[in-house]
């Protein structure tokens, strides 16, 4: 992605499709006068007179013949207090495809270029609306599926990771200033801090960016989730429990084995913990051609998630099959739900072994919902021992984040080691400039091009 921000843009930013409302979203040095060239305001009013942030109704119309598109309402936002510190210009349409690509050729014929994915909001960084933190997290708000992950992307949108890492950033700024005080100044009678104190700068940074890193997992499943699947022999209430997890009737339920043939995917939050959750075809030995690929997929799925939630009927005795399924489950943390609740339970369930990697034992009714919130919990504490902040503001979600703030931790440790070892300022120097650089990436004040245009190519168009 080349990077122009002296020319006009333009895109259409809301969703694809049919709606009661579709906007055009212009932004540039030129945005309100390209507006104009197509916008007829009742009662002659033009944009170019109008004060920032209001509105004006009329009609878009084709100059090239005066034909009617659409009824509009037209925002006028004038720099710098606008989204990207441009002029901006939003032409609210009625919600229909035509009348929207209609009325986006037109402003393209007329001087605004076709937005890249993601070209507003680096507009918004390069002018310093957001910092490249701030920006990422854009992106991780439109794609969040759960109220906890909306939750840690407007916590990094409002600066709180931000903050943090310029905090971090002042102490080693101070130490390098110290530094290089003593190679610059070593002929003159200046006084710089000690070394005990400036490793103990180093050293407070170090065990400060340490803490940060040690977020990432958490943040990691906040962001992606956890791929969890639902697996057990037919019949069991795998469907029943997905429905009964969801609150909704998202899989068909039937009192036919078998009846679930392919993976269903969904995603919910279970006490602010999400989980990317799939329903999986009943396991056993089939002769059907169809039902043996949705077995075969759900041993797949097993295998790739995260948390595995084995479903077993305890109103029945526990069979061959059953104790096959739960054996084959070794790797994965898992969670033994006992269904049908609601029924008597076989003695035979209380007998049954199970390997380490089962770390809870839940009995339920996807039916009534009875044990549902216990399940719920238990999940919660398996994966974040019921110690998830959600107010937490520095939280890292991002893997690039990530991998900067690893380099970061190692180079500061290495930073202290030299200095203690009395090696040369100069070189303690060099290893705190790398560091300097590499948090400077995560908050875009050392980003290259090709950086940036990997982080915004990720954004949908008119964003």
């Amino acid at each position: 992605m080349s990077i122009i921000v002296n020319d006009t843009i333009a895109a259409i930013a809301t969703a694809a499709g049919q709606g009661g409302i579709g906007i055009i979203r212009l932004s540039g040095p030129a945005a309100i006068d390209i507006a104009d060239k197509i916008f007829k305001g009742n009662k002659g009013a033009r944009l170019a007179g109008r004060k920032s942030h209001s509105f004006l109704l009329g009609t878009v119309c084709d100059p090239a013949d005066g034909t009617d598109v659409d009824e509009v309402l037209v925002a006028v936002m004038r720099a710098p207090g606008t989204y990207t510190r441009e002029d901006v210009v939003e032409i609210n349409c009625h919600g229909g495809v035509v009348a929207l690509q209609k009325t986006l050729n037109l402003v393209c014929a007329a001087g605004a270029r076709p937005a890249a994915p993601g070209e507003f909001t680096m507009r918004a960084f390069l002018n310093g609306r957001l910092d490249l933190a701030q920006a990422e997290a854009v992106i991780d708000i439109i794609n969040s599926q759960t109220e906890a992950q909306l939750k840690v992307a407007v916590a990094q949108l409002e600066g709180g990771l931000s903050q943090k890492i310029r905090r971090i950033s002042d102490v080693l700024i101070a130490a390098l200033a110290q530094l290089e005080a003593a190679v610059d100044f070593s002929d003159e009678d200046i006084e710089v801090l000690p070394v005990d104190d400036l490793s103990h700068m180093l050293r407070e940074a170090n065990a400060e960016l340490k803490a940060l890193g040690e977020t990432s997992n958490r943040g990691r499943i906040l962001r992606e989730g956890i791929d969890t699947a639902i697996v057990g022999l037919p019949n069991v209430g795998k469907s029943s429990l997905l429905n009964a997890l969801l609150g909704e009737e998202r899989a068909i339920v039937t009192a036919v084995p078998g009846t679930t043939r392919d993976v269903i995917e969904e995603a919910i939050s279970v006490k602010g913990v999400p989980l990317r959750i799939k329903d999986t075809a009943g396991i056993r030995h089939s002769v059907d051609e169809v039902e043996i690929i949705g077995v075969e997929l759900s041993r797949k799925t097993i295998k790739t998630a995260t948390l595995v939630l084995c479903v077993i009927d305890g109103s029945r005795p526990i069979s061959a099959e059953d104790i096959a399924l739960v054996e084959e489950i070794k790797s994965e943390p898992a969670v033994l739900v006992v269904n049908k609740a609601d029924l008597p339970e076989d003695k035979s369930v209380a007998g049954l072994e199970l390997p380490q990697n089962f770390k809870a034992q839940v009995r339920v009714s996807a039916l009534t919902g009875a044990g549902i919130e216990e399940l719920e919990t238990s999940i919660e504490k398996l994966f974040f021992a019921g110690d998830i902040d959600m107010s937490d503001r520095t939280l890292i979600t991002n893997a690039r984040h990530t991998q900067l703030i690893e380099r970061a931790v190692d180079a500061t440790r290495e930073a202290f080691e030299l200095l203690e070892a009395s090696m040369p300022e100069e070189v303690v120097s060099t290893v705190l400039k790398d560091v300097l650089s590499d948090l400077g990436e995560i908050t875009g004040e050392t980003v290259s091009e090709d950086i940036l245009g990997r982080i915004f190519s990720q954004f949908c168009i008119g964003k």
